[in-house]
């Protein structure tokens, strides 16, 4: 994404100075622009009170959607030469940062913890819980666009080595509650968690995802309970492999069908209910997860971790995130008739990890006609062959799953979780995977809260006139 230049301090004042604002109150903030300053000690005290003068400014001017041409573009000098000042601050301080907020690495925060507590310890480097609060109520074109903050600072860290290696350590870790669950998971053999499902079935552990109304979209809604039942599903020791499998859905035109899923639930997307942390929560945890296992707190999750073959079974289509999953996993059974896609160009954001695992398996070229120019993939074509394993008739897909599970557990699984790290030792260690998600958090913190995502909602999903 292209980004203006920041303003120069008079052209600042000038469009601040068009837009009403009280002539003290802008020179006060000019004045508060701090300086470069090599030392944590000496700089967070000047940037805190300029990111909460830039702050206090900006609530001075009408809310979003009610500003005009004037107020809009004093909003917009505001939160550039704020959000520049953050970003010289963090390429000098993001580990010093993260050491402080995490006691020099001792403990392990996800990423929605660790920016509350920046937020707490360094105010105005991310957006306040009063501040999420306030624009988790709009849509997603009235918001101000602060959680781009969010996704800025996550990218800061996740670029240090350091730092990133051992955030990406916290999001492999089970969920809090995770192993408390496993005595329910042991008692009746399944649990139901919603938003997905966790039955033991032989020697494999399946998990259906269901959310019926949306085709099984993944929203704000579905997050925290697939992530626990991926946890479960790793931690039950009953069990040697994990199938991942779309629930029966709803709309007329699939009712009583099993869908795999639609990807992102465009329509929450579009109402402002997804926040950009999902994104974030999403690949770091989830997905990462079925891709590298659990983590361990005292071993390296390249040395060390809870895995077991994760094997999809895709009926209907995996579309946009859905089809992000499949990239991830061991094995993928596919229903002659169902499709994938990626539609990342025509919903406006950057497809979780696909650019970076996609063209392993389809090569550079279609991984860029699938991500930026909306090719569809059949699941039994000569280019759906390079991500599906097996094809079968819909009506064999039961079955299939079946001699899948046996033909992987008929002699044992003991060499299964070394050959996934020797695989990801070559094709994507996990140093490599901190660095794309580096630029993920960054590039996608953007998109999220661009005016074109709101736009191609309008104009290819027909986001105004759907209901959630």
């Amino acid at each position: 994404m292209l980004s203006a230049p920041h303003p120069s301090v008079p052209a600042a004042r000038a469009a601040l100075a068009q837009a009403g604002l009280p002539s003290g109150e802008i020179d006060a903030w000019a004045r508060a622009l701090p300086a470069d300053a090599s030392q944590l000690s000496s700089e967070v005290g000047a940037c805190g009170a300029f990111w909460v003068r830039s702050r206090e400014l900006l609530a001075r001017l009408p809310a979003k959607a009610a500003r005009n041409a004037a107020e809009a573009a004093a909003a917009g000098t505001i939160l550039s030469l704020a959000r520049a000042s953050r970003g010289r601050f963090l390429r000098a301080h993001a580990l010093a940062v993260y050491d402080a907020l995490t006691a020099r690495r001792s403990s392990f925060l996800r990423v929605d913890e660790l920016c509350r507590r920046a937020g707490a310890a360094y105010p105005g480097l991310v957006p306040s819980p009063q501040d999420l609060e306030t624009e988790a109520r709009a849509a997603l074109r009235d918001k101000e666009g602060l959680e781009i903050d969010q996704g800025l600072f996550l990218a800061s860290v996740l670029a240090d080595p350091t730092a990133g290696m051992h955030l990406c350590h916290a999001m492999l870790l089970p969920r809090e509650g995770a192993r408390e669950r496993l005595a329910e998971l042991e008692r009746a053999g399944e649990i139901d968690l919603g938003a997905a499902r966790l039955e033991r079935r032989g020697k494999a552990s399946v998990v259906t995802l269901k959310n019926p109304r949306f085709l099984n979209a993944e929203d704000d809604s579905t997050l925290e309970a697939t992530e626990l039942a991926v946890d479960l599903a790793l931690l039950d020791t009953k069990t040697e492999v994990c199938v991942l499998r779309g629930g029966m859905v709803e709309p007329p035109k699939r009712a009583g069908r099993r869908v795999f899923g639609a990807g992102i639930n465009l329509t929450r997307l579009y109402q402002g209910r997804i926040p950009f942390l999902w994104y974030l929560v999403r690949d770091l945890g989830f997905v990462n997860k079925l891709y590298r296992g659990l983590a361990l707190p005292d071993d390296s999750p390249e040395e060390n971790s809870i895995e077991k073959p994760w094997v999809a079974a895709v009926e209907a289509f995996a579309i946009g995130g859905h089809c992000q999953i499949l990239l991830a996993v061991d094995c993928v059974l596919a229903a002659a008739d169902a499709y994938l896609t990626l539609p990342a160009r025509k919903e406006g954001i950057v497809p979780g990890a696909a650019n970076l695992r996609l063209p392993r398996f389809v090569g550079e070229r279609i991984a860029r006609q699938a991500v930026m120019a909306e090719r569809r993939i059949d699941c039994a074509s000569p280019e759906g062959s390079l991500i599906c394993d097996a094809v079968v008739r819909p009506d064999e897909m039961d079955a299939a799953i079946e001699r899948t599970i046996e033909r992987l557990t008929g002699s044992g699984v003991v060499s299964a979780a070394g050959n996934r790290r020797a695989f990801r030792a070559g094709e994507e260690p996990l140093d490599a995977f901190r660095r794309y998600m580096s630029v993920y958090a960054r590039e996608q913190a953007h998109c999220h809260f661009s005016p074109a995502l709101v736009a191609n909602l309008e104009r290819n999903w027909n986001a105004t006139n759907r209901v959630a």
